[in-house]
């Protein structure tokens, strides 16, 4: 493993978005001033595989030149409603379908082992998958199609199977959306969702799926931007201390590497400006705080967690803590 700078540099707990097919000077200097090094990609960012593995090798270099770990280098790559790579990519129809199938098991492994190689030969090393969520058919919910099912032993039982062909693969894998984001009526890139359901409908339910991704070593959870009535009334769960912290660290009992949904969807921004939800998030538990698009942004949670640090209201040994799940991630699919 490759020399990890300070521990308690903010840009560590960041994973944002590079704008275009090449590794741009924004970027560059996020990187060198800052020490981000972790990153997510999306169709902006895909002209061909040559391309790509460039630009991944390229996000690699500049990490590695300024002192810092290799980058875990992030994707949704879920398949139908939700993938970044068409063809020549292996295109996959959505969960729900492949979930559905009489040959279920096989195929979804066959995605996993698929995906996770396609992945691995252009450099990208963390899918954010499979979606753990439980949602219903035929109710109008708008996670519906990429969800696995509606009976919550088949969700966690496919869930694993997914998770384990993909890390045995040498991807990580990323269960979400913590603690459940099937029953939401609303999309939270655009809204904020409630979801009013009593505590004991996730203990029994929404819990399953979750419980097992843990038991089967899952490398990541990532939270949802929906407000959960019966855990912090009014404050969605990726802001929340009582649901990350508290339900997952403690309850749920993992110690693994806890990533944000993106930061600039509308369920946040609307309900809190940028800078203040990333600050938020890591007090509540998070360790990557995603960050998909706008780069001024980020430097603007970069300057409130810089303040943070100095008023001592953010713990330096929290993002030592952070980093090192990080490092625990890359030593096991770098």
């Amino acid at each position: 493993m490759s020399k990890v700078h300070n521990g308690q540099e903010p840009g560590h707990v960041f994973m944002v978005g590079v704008p275009g097919l090449e590794l741009d000077d924004s970027t560059r200097r996020l990187i060198s001033q800052d020490k981000i090094h972790n990153f997510i990609l999306f169709r902006r960012n895909v002209g061909d595989k040559k391309q790509l593995k460039r630009l991944c090798d390229d996000l690699k270099g500049a990490c590695l030149d300024n002192g810092l770990s290799q980058p875990l280098i992030s994707i949704d790559q879920e398949g139908g409603s939700v993938a970044r790579l068409s063809k020549p990519f292996t295109v996959f129809p959505d969960q729900r379908i492949l979930a559905e199938d009489d040959c279920c098991e096989e195929k979804l492994r066959t995605y996993a082992i698929t995906c996770a190689r396609e992945l691995r030969e252009i450099g990208v090393n963390m899918n954010l998958a499979p979606v753990l969520d439980i949602c219903p058919r035929a109710k109008g919910l708008f996670m519906e199609r990429r969800c696995l099912g509606n009976d919550p032993e088949m969700v966690a039982e496919l869930g694993v199977v997914v998770i384990e062909a993909m890390q045995k693969a040498g991807v990580a894998a990323c269960a979400k959306h913590f603690p459940g984001l099937g029953m939401a009526e609303l999309d939270p890139h655009l809204h904020l969702p409630v979801v009013d359901l009593p505590r004991s409908h996730f203990d029994e339910f929404e819990m399953v799926p979750f419980r097992r991704a843990k038991e089967a070593g899952v490398a990541a959870f990532m939270t949802s931007h929906a407000v959960y009535s019966d855990f912090d009334e009014g404050l969605p769960g990726t802001l929340s201390r009582e649901i990350v912290y508290d339900f997952l660290r403690d309850k749920i009992g993992f110690q693994g590497l806890v990533i944000t949904d993106d930061l600039e969807m509308g369920a946040i921004e609307q309900f809190m400006p940028f800078a203040r939800a990333a600050l938020q998030s890591f007090k509540a538990g998070a360790d990557l705080l995603l960050a998909c698009h706008d780069h001024g942004k980020i430097r603007m949670g970069l300057e409130e967690m810089r303040k943070a640090l100095a008023a001592g209201t953010v713990d330096g040994q929290a993002i030592s803590a952070s980093l090192q799940r990080q490092v625990d991630v890359l030593q096991r699919f770098a």
